[in-house]
């Protein structure tokens, strides 16, 4: 049943990460190459300092708003030409992830419930929450398409 899991039990796993002195370039590959919407910045020690975005890279480097787009299951689909969304990008490639990350990231512990993480999920508007052990390394990421995967596959169970 579907109350009963954790995030531990539906977090994508291994999480990938980037650190403050990664190349921007690098880390645009990562998210591009992985298919995935954002990484967790992490310090020297591992431990979660920040995140870095599709949408911190469009809208805080380059000044192009990502416009109206849809999420679904993680994915993201651009309503407006995407070719201009990699002329944007490629004008910030000489810089490092510490010129664009968030310091404001979302995490949760591996215990936390799933229906929980789905309530923080839309609380705090957000389309992930990296999921941290206790020393505050990323193990893990649980994102609103895992919940919804979840969901589905433990229907009428």
């Amino acid at each position: 049943m579907v109350l009963q899991l954790t995030v531990a039990d539906v977090m994508t796993q291994p999480v990938l990460t980037v650190t403050p002195d990664t190349p921007l370039q690098q880390a645009v590959q990562m998210i591009s190459e992985h298919h995935v919407s954002g990484l967790p910045v992490v310090d020297a020690d591992g431990r979660l300092i920040g995140e870095l975005t599709e949408q911190d890279l469009m809208v805080r480097e380059s000044g192009v708003d990502a416009g109206p787009y849809v999420m679904l299951l993680d994915s993201v689909i651009y309503l407006r030409n995407p070719l201009n969304w990699d002329k944007q990008v490629h004008q910030v490639l000489g810089t490092n992830v510490s010129d664009l990350m968030r310091k404001d990231s979302h995490s949760c512990g591996t215990d936390l419930p799933l229906p929980k993480a789905a309530s923080q999920l839309h609380e705090r508007g957000t389309q992930r929450l990296f999921v941290l052990d206790e020393n505050d390394h990323p193990v893990g990421v649980i994102t609103r398409g895992d919940v919804v995967r979840a969901l589905a596959s433990h229907q009428g169970g």
